[in-house]
């Protein structure tokens, strides 16, 4: 398979490639901002995913989804490695699916994005990637029209492996408030650059990027979640502390900076205070 075939913008970028001969010695590398693009892969063997600040074991044939927000590395293991992945910007699948990918299950941040695939529901997944394949390649003037729809059959047939996660609701105030929350919460992460600085980091700056009062605020979300504003915030700037301490080679002076702390030493105190180690522990223990 080719490796440039993204069509013009306006569509949406899109494209696929073959695990096995991009992780070839000799390939080509594949080149693409993964801040910018969803990803699925269909990978088969036995390999470690690092997902945010968790570690998944894949063993078999398994189905897996990245949102761009998320950050993650791959560590290939020393059998088997076969499959395929497709990248793709959000705008790409919009009009089939009617709302951002990141509202799905499967790309859902603080949600499960591995399926472990029997033979049979690999050999559909298999032969809905080999569709995509022989669509790209093919001279046919609406062929992204049937690949999207394609990329949709397989976020759908996820998305029945899981069918307690799917179900829709009605949303009321405080729910949309959250959800809101979230994203903007999301939204400065991941922390890719020494240079980039997150600059929301309490209630009160996130309550005015979304024009309401702090108090609405912290209502909805604790109502919503169990937890306060503060808390959530807390966690997922531990969290990316986590990342960055484990899979960066920046210095602790540089992530503390990152992080929006002033000083190190209060990023440490920080740390220290939310996970009773410090970040120095952290880095060594890689």
């Amino acid at each position: 398979m080719a490796t440039d075939r993204f069509q013009p913008s306006g569509i949406g970028h899109f494209n696929v490639f073959d695990l096995e001969k991009s992780l070839s010695p000799n390939a080509k590398p594949v080149s693409y901002t993964r801040r910018d693009f969803y990803k699925i892969t269909l990978i088969r063997g036995k390999h470690t995913f690092h997902y945010a600040d968790r570690s998944i074991e894949t063993n078999g044939s398994t189905l897996m989804f990245f949102n761009p927000q998320v950050p993650y590395s791959f560590v290939q293991g020393s059998g088997e490695c076969s499959g395929s992945f497709l990248i793709f910007k959000e705008e790409f699948l919009l009009n089939s699916i009617h709302e951002s990918p990141s509202n799905l299950p499967v790309f859902s941040i603080d949600g499960h994005p591995n399926f472990e695939l029997t033979r049979e529901q690999d050999n559909y997944i298999s032969q809905v990637f080999e569709q995509i394949i022989t669509e790209i390649d093919s001279t046919y003037h609406y062929k992204y029209e049937v690949i999207k729809s394609k990329v949709s059959d397989i976020i759908h047939y996820a998305l029945k492996l899981q069918p307690t996660r799917i179900r829709a609701t009605k949303l009321d105030a405080s729910t949309r408030i959250t959800i809101i929350f979230k994203e903007a919460l999301e939204r400065q992460f991941p922390v890719e650059s020494t240079n980039y600085c997150i600059t929301e980091k309490t209630p009160s700056d996130f309550a005015e990027r979304l024009s309401i009062h702090v108090n609405s605020l912290n209502r909805a979300v604790k109502k919503t979640t169990g937890k306060t504003t503060t808390q959530l915030i807390t966690e997922r700037i531990v969290s990316e502390a986590h990342i960055l301490l484990r899979l960066t080679d920046w210095s602790i002076s540089e992530i503390a900076y990152s992080l929006g702390f002033d000083e190190p030493a209060h990023f440490t105190t920080f740390f220290k205070k939310q996970t009773a180690t410090t970040p120095t522990s952290i880095r060594q223990a890689v």
